[in-house]
């Protein structure tokens, strides 16, 4: 018969239909269930009136049996008034000294920031792990990081913020793979998705469809264009150029005047996604912009190319401070656009090229700055199609200024 504190079975172990929680089979031993349908094993004690959580393995990797053996012998240590929850961290740091998790977290990104396209990178990286890892992993030796603790992290955001959740698991391995190259943990590591993860939680592609980003249908963009132009400040002639370029916001908003070159902008590959040089043809309207940004940065329409090199095209309200990269999202819900968005004008472009033109696609890629190319074939694709991409832009630019005929207006779609 079995004592009064083995309250699961295996059976149970293995259903399916747990609710997440924890599911006590007594002597403080719980099974973990997650929100995705992940399971571990959990001990849970009090010692000096904090309450103590040791992880004692995923499932897959601890059976039943074991884990109760794991637990009879952690209450067989509490009984000779240990903390084994203190004796594991401690027996876990080295000669070396311990090392928390947010001290190699920053190593690691002081390490790599150098390798990195930009500042923001980097502050995505930062932003991520403060909000999401740190507050539960922070203060942990990264030698005492299990399965459990990375479990704790990425379940409550895995079905909710799918596209996040990858960021942060990801950034969380890299991050444990430094330590262990720097020896201050070893071991299998508990972020690892292969082999690892993947049998506790579901596939992202499967948890959430990708969203796209909204964009106006392109029949709307000449309407549109017209009531941008009425529209008053910095933000919303970046927003006009933008459309006009195809770029994407990051590239705007870092856009410097010593990129000009008569028509054409070159954008800096450490600028660009892809990591490489990008030259944009500035059509007539967008050169407008241009040197209605340069009258109003020196008080005359002096050609852009007086303006002084190391400044911001599209300014912030700061000084030396490019414009923030929400300000144009902010244009949009000005105009009661919230169903739209910025980057979604880029999509405008493809479509509108893609059914009302007869421009290659491997020109609309180019002017998108999309990496079309691989192999062999990217061998022989050396140049970018520029003075095609001109006349692109040049016939993209006649439709987006060209107003409705009177008589003929065309209503642009508002959100319900």
């Amino acid at each position: 018969m079995a004592r009064a504190q083995e309250k699961l079975s295996d059976a149970k172990v293995r259903s399916n239909s747990l609710v997440p929680g924890y599911l006590s089979d007594g002597g403080g031993l719980y099974l973990q269930v997650g929100p995705t349908g992940s399971k571990a094993w959990v001990f849970r004690y009090q010692r000096n009136k904090k309450r103590r959580e040791m992880g004692l393995g995923p499932t897959h990797a601890v059976s039943l049996s074991r884990a109760r053996k794991k637990a009879a012998e952690l209450r067989g240590l509490i009984a000779d008034g240990r903390d084994p929850f203190m004796e594991k961290r401690a027996a876990l740091a080295d000669e070396r000294g311990t090392m928390m998790f947010r001290e190699a977290a920053n190593l690691f990104i002081k390490a790599h920031k150098a390798g990195w396209r930009n500042e923001k990178h980097q502050n995505q990286w930062q932003n991520t792990l403060d909000a999401y890892a740190h507050p539960l992993l922070g203060d942990l030796p990264v030698a005492a990081v299990d399965t459990a603790h990375v479990l704790k992290v990425l379940e409550p955001i895995w079905t909710t913020k799918t596209e996040t959740a990858k960021r942060v698991r990801q950034r969380i391995e890299a991050i444990l793979d430094y330590a262990t190259a720097r020896r201050y943990r070893s071991g299998e590591n508990p972020a690892r998705w292969k082999g690892h993860l993947d049998k506790l939680m579901a596939k992202p592609t499967k948890v959430r469809r990708v969203q796209h980003h909204a964009a106006l249908p392109y029949d709307d963009i000449p309407a549109f264009m017209t009531e941008l132009a009425d529209q008053p400040g910095v933000a919303a002639k970046a927003l006009a150029f933008t459309i006009l370029t195809a770029a994407r916001t990051g590239e705007i908003i870092g856009a410097k005047w010593n990129e000009i070159d008569g028509t054409v902008w070159t954008i800096p590959g450490e600028r660009m996604k892809a990591g490489r040089e990008h030259r944009v043809p500035l059509t007539p309207a967008a050169t407008a912009i241009l040197v209605e940004m340069r009258a109003k940065s020196t008080g005359t329409d002096d050609d852009v190319q007086k303006a002084p090199d190391g400044d911001f095209i599209f300014p912030g309200g700061r000084a030396g401070k490019p414009l923030s990269n929400m300000a144009m999202a902010a244009i949009l819900k000005r105009m009661d656009r919230d169903d739209i968005t910025v980057h979604g004008f880029r999509s405008c472009l493809r479509d509108w090229a893609g059914e009302r033109s007869n421009f290659p696609r491997e020109v609309i890629e180019q002017a998108l700055a999309h990496v079309v190319a691989k192999g062999a074939e990217a061998a022989y694709a050396r140049g970018d199609l520029f003075e095609k991409r001109r006349r692109l832009m040049s016939a993209w630019e006649r439709f987006c200024t060209t107003p409705p005929a009177k008589g003929d207006v065309v209503a642009i779609a508002r959100p319900a």
